[in-house]
């Protein structure tokens, strides 16, 4: 399939859209990294390997244990998390990237109706913390709709790249709905908005569609892998990582604030070869068309 072709007749139109949030929505990764590389360089070591971050991202106490690892800090994963939870209220200075606003006023408005959610793998009341001042954003999530790591209905699921999350997330779209208004929404019918490889490949694992909007320093370090990370094969992606982590270079800071906040319009879609996945410059580029979706404003 060229990176072209519409395969908006080969699956069902769209009637869910579910969103990660780190990276995706607000540009708190950036935050994240400034806080790694305080703690860093506190130890006397070098600035986060954006390798390693791309390792690191949406997995958990595997992740924490390959940022630990790779960067050779002399703390355990309970101690990690420590300093970083010293850093919390940074987060308060998050900001919203490019197109989010425009998205979701326009897919708030689509007929049919598309049904928004949000799972992430923060928790509840720091999602709070790095979203509080942004009401332009949270007005258009209901808090059902929003599922976090710390979610009682969570605890006996899995994380990403485990499709769980997300297969619970479309559970709640569905125990929303009026009975009567086109049956139930599907996993082929749900859209997945994801920023890293993890999350990609837990949208894949549910069953859905996803686009990748990936930040600018973890699409350099993908260069050539993008369609292994649309297809999900993160074991594959994270193995090719793992070997380029030795010799790669540390992020540099302009960079990862020009690839959140100056997003980019002039990344080359990819699409995966199922026609699935799709990787986007930022969520100024969505093609609503592709997914059968009518915004009307």
């Amino acid at each position: 399939m060229s990176h072209d072709e519409n395969p908006s007749n080969m699956f069902p139109p769209i009637r869910a859209c579910i969103f990660d949030v780190d990276g995706l929505l607000i540009n708190s990764e950036d935050i994240y990294t400034d806080v790694y590389n305080k703690i860093l360089h506190s130890y006397g070591r070098p600035a986060l390997k954006w390798t390693t971050k791309a390792l690191q991202q949406s997995r958990g106490t595997i992740g924490d244990e390959r940022l630990i690892s790779g960067t050779k800090l002399p703390l355990t994963v309970k101690e990690f998390r420590a300093q970083v939870a010293l850093h919390h209220n940074t987060f308060t200075s998050s900001q919203l990237l490019p197109g989010v606003l425009s998205l979701l006023s326009r897919l708030s408005s689509a007929q049919p109706q598309i049904h928004l959610a949000v799972a992430s793998s923060t928790t509840t009341p720091f999602f709070a913390t790095k979203t509080s001042h942004l009401p332009s954003l949270t007005a258009h999530f209901s808090p059902l709709m929003c599922l976090f790591s710390d979610d009682g209905d969570m605890q006996s699921k899995k994380g990403k790249p485990a499709g769980d999350i997300y297969l619970l997330a479309l559970e709640r779209v569905n125990s929303s709905m009026d009975a009567g208004k086109g049956g139930k929404v599907k996993p082929e019918e749900c859209l997945v908005f994801e920023d890293s490889i993890a999350g990609v490949a837990a949208g894949r694992a549910a069953g859905m569609r996803v686009c990748w909007v990936p930040h600018v320093g973890l699409r350099a370090v993908c260069k050539g892998m993008e369609k292994d990370v649309l297809a999900g094969k993160m074991e594959d992606v994270e193995g090719r990582l793992l070997g380029l982590e030795a010799s790669a270079e540390p992020v540099v800071e302009t960079e990862m604030a020009d690839g959140f906040l100056g997003g980019s319009g002039e990344v080359e879609r990819i699409i995966s070869d199922d026609g699935s996945a799709e990787m986007l410059g930022s969520l100024t580029d969505f093609d609503y068309a592709r997914y059968g979706i009518r915004p009307v404003l």
